[in-house]
C-alpha cells in the first residue's frame, strides 16, 4: 500500500524526521548537516559536520532578529504582512546560506508562534514556494523531545531522573527525563514574548519592584511539585538563550560534576533584582545585552525563579543548548543509523505513553500485555499490512492507551479513549499520528471504523486505511487478554488462505477469550481476508 496521503506518516525513504524532507539515501563522511529554528523570538540556524563516529563540530550558526510572536501573542493572534516578509527574508538567506555551503541534509521546525498562528500555514507555504525550505510546524512535545537530546549530549544522564524547563518566546517545557527519554512533560503558553506583551504597558506604568511582583502573581499558578514528587529528579536544568544571558550576568561557576554553568538560585534572584532596577536602554548600555534580549529577560528570570522554587532547586545547571543542538543530533541519528534511531522512538513513544496511562490511573499490566500481544501480531505478518516502522509506533501507543477512558467512565470509554488521547501530546509522534492513536484506541471495542463516525470520516483515504488495519489488529489483541490476566504467554501467527490461526501457549483456560475472539476478530477477517482462529496449549507457570 502506498504511504502518500497518511497523515503523520512520513515515506520510508525520510530520514530527517516527521515531516522531514527525503535526502538521497547515500551518505559520504564527513557530511554537513544543517538545522533551522523558527522560534518566537528569533530565527536561529546551526551548520554542523558529522564525522563517520557520530561526532559533529559547528561549522557556522546565526541568529536573525525576527520576533514572530510579537504579532501571534496579541489580540490579532496572527503574522502581520510585515512580520511575515522580514520571516521569508530571513529563511530565504539561510537557503542560500547552506546551498553556498552544499547543505543536503536538513531540518526546519517552527515552534509556537507558527502554531498558534491563524496564518501561520501561509508562512509554512510561502517559506516552501519561495525559499525552498519545508518548514515543520512542531508540537510542544516535540520541543522538550530536542531539548532532551540536546541535554543528553551534553550531560551525562546516566540512570538519574532529571528535571528539564526549556522557556522560548512564546511557551515553557518542564520535563522528567533519563537517559531513555521522556518520563513526564507539560507544554505551558508561558513565553518570555507572551508575558512581555501581556504586561508591556505596566512595565511603562509601574516601578521595577512592582513589576517583578505582577509577573510573579501571574506566573503563581504552575504546578511541578507533584512531578516532582514522583520522580524525585536529581538536578534542575534550564534552556533558553535568556538564561544562558542570565547565568553570564551572574559569572556562574562550572559545577564540577556536570562541566557545564551552575547558577545558584540566590544569584538569579540577585540578578533579576539588578536587571529590575534598570530600564531597558541602561540594561543594554550596562550589561551589554541585545535589544531584543533587554526587553524580553525580566519576565524569563522570574519564570526560571518560579519553577526552580517550585522544584526545590537550590540551583539550575546552564548547558547551553536548546532545540536547534537538539534538531543537528536528531539529523546525525538518522544519518548514521535508522534502525537505532527507530529503536530510540520506539522508547520514547513507550516512555511517553506510559506516562499518559499512567496520570490516567490506567491497568498497565493489561496495556503492556496487549500492546506486546499488538506488536506480535503486526511484526508476524508485514506482508498482509504492508506497514512500517511508524504504522508501528502508533500501534504500539494505541495498544498501551486504548483503555485510559476509564478514568472517565467504564461506559463508553473506548470514546473517552479518544478525546483524552486526541488532545494530548505524545513525545515521538506528530500530531497527526496522535490523532491516528486516538482514532484507532476509539475502535478498540464497540463499533467498527464508518464514514458515519465524524472522527474517523475526517481522517484522509490513507489514514482511514491505517486506522481500520490497526483497529483490527489491536481488537484482536484486546481479546486475547478479556479477563486482565495475561494468560498468553507467547503467540505464533500462521496464515493460511482463509484463517490466521494464532497458535498461543497460555497459563490456563481461555474460555472468554475465545468468546471476545469471535466478537472483535470480525473486522480483522473482513479487512485483511483471514479471519482469525486461536488454538491454545497450557503451560504450567514457572
Amino acid at each position: 500500500m502506498s504511504r502518500e496521503g497518511i497523515p503523520g506518516i512520513p515515506r520510508s525513504a525520510v530520514l530527517l524526521g516527521p515531516g522531514g524532507v527525503p535526502v538521497p539515501p547515500a551518505v559520504s563522511y564527513p557530511v554537513r548537516a544543517a538545522a533551522v529554528d523558527v522560534g518566537s523570538n528569533a530565527i536561529r540556524y546551526v551548520v554542523a559536520e558529522v564525522s563517520e563516529t557520530g561526532k559533529y563540530t559547528e561549522v557556522e550558526s546565526e541568529r536573525l532578529a525576527v520576533r514572530l510572536g510579537g504579532d501571534v501573542f496579541t489580540k490579532a493572534r496572527a503574522l502581520s504582512p510585515t512580520t511575515l516578509q522580514m520571516a521569508v527574508d530571513a529563511l530565504s538567506r539561510i537557503r542560500r546560506r547552506l546551498d553556498d555551503l552544499g547543505i543536503a541534509h536538513y531540518r526546519a521546525v517552527a515552534t509556537s508562534a507558527v502554531r498558534e498562528s491563524s496564518n501561520g500555514g501561509e508562512l509554512v507555504d510561502r517559506v516552501r514556494r519561495e525559499c525552498g525550505l519545508h518548514l515543520e510546524t512542531i508540537s510542544g512535545s516535540e520541543e522538550a523531545r530536542l531539548v532532551w537530546l540536546a541535554v543528553g549530549d551534553r550531560i551525562h544522564l546516566g540512570s538519574d531522573r532529571w528535571f528539564l524547563m526549556d522557556l522560548g518566546g512564546g511557551s515553557l517545557e518542564v520535563s522528567v527525563v533519563d537517559r531513555d527519554g521522556i518520563l513526564w512533560s507539560e507544554s505551558h503558553t508561558l513565553g518570555t514574548v507572551r508575558l512581555l506583551n501581556a504586561f508591556q504597558e505596566e512595565e511603562r506604568r509601574v516601578d521595577g519592584e512592582d513589576y517583578r511582583d505582577l509577573l510573579e502573581r501571574y506566573v503563581h499558578g504552575l504546578r511541578v511539585q507533584a512531578a516532582i514528587a514522583d520522580w524525585e529528579p536529581v538536578a534542575t536544568v534550564a534552556t533558553g538563550g535568556n538564561i544562558e544571558a542570565l547565568a553570564d550576568l551572574a559569572g556562574a561557576p562550572l559545577d564540577e560534576a556536570t562541566g557545564v554553568p551552575r547558577l545558584s538560585l540566590k544569584e538569579l534572584r540577585r540578578v533579576l533584582g539588578q536587571l529590575v532596577g534598570l530600564d531597558m536602554e541602561e540594561r543594554i548600555s550596562e550589561l551589554g545585552l541585545r535589544q531584543d534580549r533587554a526587553d524580553v529577560i525580566v519576565p524569563a528570570a522570574v519564570v526560571y525563579e518560579r519553577v526552580a522554587d517550585l522544584a526545590g532547586a537550590a540551583e539550575i545547571l546552564v548547558p547551553g543548548v536548546g532545540v536547534k543542538e537538539g534538531l543537528v543530533l536528531d539529523l546525525v541519528e538518522g544519518l548514521r543509523d535508522s534502525t537505532g534511531r527507530s529503536g530510540r522512538r520506539e522508547r520514547e513513544v513507550h516512555a511517553a505513553a506510559l506516562a499518559l496511562g499512567r496520570r490516567c490511573r490506567f491497568d498497565e499490566a493489561h496495556a503492556r500485555q496487549v500492546a506486546e500481544l499488538s506488536l506480535s501480531i503486526f511484526d508476524q505478518m508485514g506482508e498482509l499490512h504492508g506497514f512500517g516502522e511508524r504504522e508501528r509506533l502508533v500501534l504500539l501507543a494505541a495498544a498501551l492507551l486504548h483503555d485510559i477512558g476509564q478514568f472517565i467512565s467504564y461506559r463508553r470509554h473506548h470514546k473517552h479513549s479518544m478525546y483524552l488521547i486526541g488532545n494530548s501530546e505524545l513525545s515521538g509522534l506528530s500530531p497527526g499520528e496522535v490523532q491516528l492513536v486516538a482514532v484507532i484506541a476509539r475502535y478498540h471495542r464497540r463499533a467498527e471504523p464508518r464514514l458515519d463516525h465524524e472522527e474517523f470520516a475526517r481522517l484522509s483515504d490513507g489514514g482511514r486505511e491505517v486506522v481500520r488495519r490497526l483497529a483490527a489488529i489491536l481488537r484482536v489483541a484486546d481479546a486475547l487478554d478479556r479477563e486482565h490476566v495475561a494468560r498468553v504467554s507467547s503467540l505464533d501467527l500462521v496464515i493460511t488462505g482463509t484463517e490466521a490461526v494464532l497458535e498461543v501457549e497460555t497459563t490456563g483456560p481461555l474460555a472468554l477469550e475465545e468468546w471476545a475472539l469471535r466478537k472483535k476478530g470480525r473486522l480483522f477477517g473482513e479487512v485483511f481476508g483471514r479471519f482469525p482462529a486461536l488454538r491454545s496449549s497450557v503451560t504450567s507457570r514457572p
